[in-house]
């Protein structure tokens, strides 16, 4: 595909309910925290144009409420997606446990339409590193173990590592798309 072609992708972002799904889209779309959101019901689709090595893209980012009242929605909620962003809260160790439910679920339907897809692990709420219970190691090993292809902690609060998560993810599915080789990335 050519450079100046916009290459669109969905992002599907996952996990448990109040891990801060939301907020890091927010603060990745519009490059604010609120402090006031509101759980999502159901989901909340947004859209974002960014640059990644040279290649336009556009995310359509879909942030799936992490209730379990919504999860019997989760497999149509997947459909079509070329890259998953699973998220967990670095204070609440339950999320983290939670994840394989997540994934479970998601590569299941992944298998159903024969797609393989970039998936990382986000562990976030970075600014609250004091009230850690989820080792960094063990969300690497997460991500290593269900052979995802990454792990990023962030904060929406301060916006730290915001960027790269969404940057990745995209270099990822533009990878995954054959628009660029890993020879390729920039930087």
């Amino acid at each position: 595909m050519e450079k100046t072609e916009k290459n669109k992708f969905k992002l599907c972002i996952c996990g448990d309910g109040g891990v801060g799904k939301t907020s890091l889209t927010h603060r990745y779309l519009d490059r604010v925290f609120k402090e006031d959101l509101k759980m999502t019901i159901g989901t909340d689709l947004s859209v974002k144009d960014l640059e990644v090595d040279g290649h336009k893209v556009r995310l359509h980012v879909w942030d799936f409420a992490g209730e379990e009242r919504y999860k019997i929605l989760f497999p149509s909620f997947v459909k079509g997606a070329q890259g998953g962003i699973f998220m967990f809260d670095i204070t609440r160790y339950v999320s983290l446990k939670n994840i394989d439910s997540w994934l479970s679920i998601f590569v299941e339907e992944m298998k159903a339409t024969n797609n393989h897809i970039p998936i990382i692990v986000v562990g976030g709420k970075l600014d609250l590193e004091e009230n850690r219970s989820v080792p960094t190691g063990e969300g690497i090993e997460i991500a290593r173990s269900s052979n995802l292809q990454g792990y990023f902690e962030c904060s929406a609060k301060t916006g730290d590592n915001v960027d790269n998560v969404f940057e990745n993810i995209a270099r990822l599915m533009l990878m995954e798309d054959g628009v660029i080789e890993k020879d390729d990335i920039i930087g």
